[in-house]
């Protein structure tokens, strides 16, 4: 956390978990709750504006041509291909917010943690899951939007997530809303203590003490 207003650079922040894990959910509530201290990562996309979206709010909207350029010029953190349109996470937005002391959170899943992990080594990955796969499967079907064999499908993929989840950083369960929006966001605002983040303190103390070792 900031030393007597001290400003720190952003944390970027991966928010993932399982498919009816309630990764929205508390998303939406962290930043209700917190959302001075957080950026919501916008991306880029090549697909149509639908109405009532505006360029640079839901997504910055691009055509495949400004895209595969930015593609060529690695001015993305992450992308991906999906029915037929491009998504992808700008690179100078995330800088941007980052240098701006904004905890910049992408909601994306593994692979793509992965991606940002080796561009970013200093991310932090932070992973949301049920309390049991019980409450999932009952989370699923309770939705009334899936048939059962959606809800197999998306249960059989939560299978082969689960076989990452080592790779992050926290696991944080979703029983109760509130309790694990704390926990978020009391996670991400204690990552700031760590000594690997605050090298450029430690070196300026050390500096103004050797004046004191010294007799000054």
């Amino acid at each position: 956390m900031d030393v007597k207003g001290r400003q720190q650079k952003g944390i970027l922040v991966v928010f993932s978990g399982f498919s009816g894990s309630g990764k929205g959910t508390v998303m939406n509530r962290l930043m209700e709750r917190y959302g001075a201290y957080y950026a919501l990562s916008i991306s880029a996309t090549t697909r149509k504006p639908r109405e009532g979206e505006q360029d640079g709010r839901e997504y910055f909207f691009k055509t495949k041509e400004e895209f595969e350029k930015m593609i060529e010029n690695q001015e993305l953190v992450e992308y991906a291909l999906y029915v037929g349109n491009y998504y992808g996470t700008p690179k100078a937005y995330v800088q941007e917010q980052l240098d701006a002391g904004k905890d910049v959170i992408l909601e994306i899943e593994i692979q793509g943690a992965r991606s940002i992990k080796a561009m970013f080594p200093d991310t932090l990955l932070l992973f949301v899951a049920p309390p049991d796969a019980d409450t999932l499967k009952k989370r699923l079907s309770g939705r009334g939007t899936e048939s059962k064999e959606a809800v197999a499908a998306r249960l059989a993929r939560a299978y082969e997530e689960a076989q990452g989840v080592e790779e992050y950083d926290y696991l944080v369960i979703n029983d109760a809303l509130e309790e694990c929006v704390d926990a978020v966001h009391a996670t991400i605002r204690n990552e700031h203590a760590k000594v690997s983040r605050n090298q450029a303190y430690i070196g300026k103390i050390k500096e103004e003490l050797k004046r004191f070792s010294k007799g000054e």
